[in-house]
């Protein structure tokens, strides 16, 4: 067996969006369009990551800025190669290159992908609310996470209408 070629993290390019339009439709039930990514890619504040193997996009991560808070948007990885730690490596080449030492980021995930969620939590993102029916597929609800300089340090003391996700609605 061939060893796959080493995981190289760089900056997303118009020229990857075929590759990564096929991966987000083997991700999710309810992928981005083409021009969803476009518009992100156009976005000069955002961070746009995509994980390659020689040639081959594995994965990517989408973030854009929103006043002093980050949103990271989407984060696939092709379900061939999950679980190899692809994904923490876009998160944490993302976090590198944000490198505001207050920097916050805030993100939202389906109360079901335990996957994700311990994937988040492992690089300091902690729940701080729920969002009712977010997903239109099938009406899941998502969490919301957020990673701030408290979560940090294991309080929800600088995030915003942070509550008990199990108790509040958002």
């Amino acid at each position: 067996m061939t060893p796959s070629p080493p995981l190289d993290i760089r900056r997303l390019t118009y020229a990857d969006l075929p590759q990564v339009i096929a991966i987000e439709r083997r991700a999710f039930p309810t992928p981005w369009s083409l021009a969803m990514f476009v518009l992100e890619l156009s976005k000069p504040s955002g961070v746009c990551l995509a994980a390659a193997r020689g040639s081959r996009i594995v994965g990517y991560c989408i973030c854009s800025r929103y006043d002093t808070v980050w949103h990271v948007m989407n984060v696939a990885i092709d379900p061939v190669v999950r679980r190899q730690g692809i994904a923490s490596a876009l998160l944490a080449d993302l976090f590198t290159r944000v490198s505001e030492e207050d920097a916050r980021f805030t993100l939202e995930v389906r109360e079901s992908n335990a996957g994700a969620i311990a994937l988040y939590e492992a690089h300091g993102f902690r729940a701080a609310g729920i969002r009712r029916r977010y997903y239109q597929d099938n009406g899941e609800d998502a969490l919301i996470m957020w990673r701030t300089p408290a979560t940090l340090r294991g309080s929800l003391d600088d995030v915003p209408n942070a509550v008990d996700p199990l108790r509040r609605v958002v």
